[in-house]
């Protein structure tokens, strides 16, 4: 039986709630998980159920302004904070599961984040699992909100204002969206310091693909109305032999809460158990 347990990370400024999904028997490797923007860890215990069921356990958090983490919404004080706080994270997985291949794995917001932490600090990984990364946006945002978020940023980075994210292109899936829009966790606020971080980061990343340093599965479904799929096809060129990229066609941005996601983590762990075995 798989083991659930919440617990805190001493972070810079507050605590970061985090979790873990642990299972029966011996574990493979670990999967550290970071989520997207608005949203937080719990969302993915299905994602984490299945795989525990391959042995693979899941280490979370919920990042700062999200979830069960205290904090203003949608704000942070530098993009270089997040990217601390994946390094605690990734240091309390080792810490709680030694010896072992570690993976790490974002989704939007959190894939643009898992792309950079690899681009930026190069941490001991086995390798990188990004899904729907913000790169880009999948729509192109009028210059004067661009202008305006660059000016607030500047002036006061913590103003705060809804993201505007269409709820309905997150899945296919009605009930999906309903408890998307009914989850209390669940918020659409966004600084002008989180949102100038978030933007340019995808892009820098997306300038540096070519010196990706680990092997990297990329999947983004192929009707993503919030970030751009030809980002991740562009990303997935440029980084080379090491980078799966896997296009699912008529998906929406959530491919892990789409109808067919039990076909998704069967892509997920096929590509972890054939890089599992070349970093033990």
């Amino acid at each position: 039986m798989e083991t659930y347990l919440e617990y805190s990370l001493a972070a810079e400024g507050r605590d970061l709630f985090a979790c873990y999904w642990r299972p029966e028997g011996e574990v493979r490797a670990v999967v550290c998980l970071v989520h997207g923007l608005g949203e937080h860890s719990a969302r993915y215990a299905h994602v984490a159920a299945a795989l525990n069921r391959a042995g693979y356990a899941v280490v979370a958090l919920d990042q700062r302004g999200h979830g069960k983490t205290q904090g203003p919404r949608g704000h942070v004080k530098s993009y270089d904070m997040l990217l601390d706080d994946i390094q605690l994270l990734l240091t309390d997985a080792a810490d709680r599961f030694p010896d072992i291949p570690i993976f790490l794995y974002g989704h939007s917001m959190g894939g643009g984040l898992v792309l950079n932490m690899a681009l930026r600090r190069k941490p001991a990984l086995a390798g990188v699992v990004a899904t729907a990364p913000l790169l880009r946006l999948a729509f192109e945002p009028p210059p004067v909100k661009i202008f305006l978020g660059r000016m607030m940023d500047k002036v006061k980075p913590d103003f705060t204002q809804a993201s505007g994210l269409e709820t309905a292109a997150i899945s296919r899936d009605r009930e999906v969206v309903y408890a998307y829009e009914n989850d209390p966790l669940v918020h659409d606020a966004i600084s002008a310091r989180l949102f100038t971080g978030t933007f340019d980061s995808g892009l820098w990343a997306l300038e540096r693909a070519a010196e990706f340093p680990y092997p990297l599965l990329l999947m983004h479904g192929s009707e993503d109305r919030l970030t751009s799929a030809q980002a991740s096809t562009e990303f997935a060129a440029a980084a080379g032999e090491q980078c799966t990229l896997k296009l699912w066609d008529g998906l929406y941005h959530e491919i892990h809460n789409e109808p067919e996601q039990d076909q998704v983590f069967a892509v997920l762990i096929d590509w972890l158990d054939q890089h599992v075995g070349a970093a033990l």
